[in-house]
């Protein structure tokens, strides 16, 4: 691991402290976690976004495959 240096005002200071004795983990661990879980969310959203551009590119059909397949059999 690399050792880096962070600057946080004292209001967020504390409140990470807080945070990290009520999960009983240290500063550096909470924020390490807290990192990855953002970095998480926004390659969720980059996601997201290619997919909401891919389908407004190439918008599904009232008749796909899909819906053919998942609806009820005529009487």
């Amino acid at each position: 691991m690399e050792t880096i240096q962070v600057v946080l005002d004292a209001a967020l200071l504390r409140a990470a402290d807080g945070a990290a004795k009520k999960a009983r983990i240290n500063r550096s661990a909470l924020i390490r976690n807290a990192l990855r879980e953002h970095l998480a969310h926004l390659r969720m959203r980059e996601l997201e976004a290619r997919d909401r551009e891919g389908y407004l590119r190439h918008p599904e059909t009232s008749n796909s495959i899909w819906e053919r397949v998942a609806s009820w059999p005529a009487d």
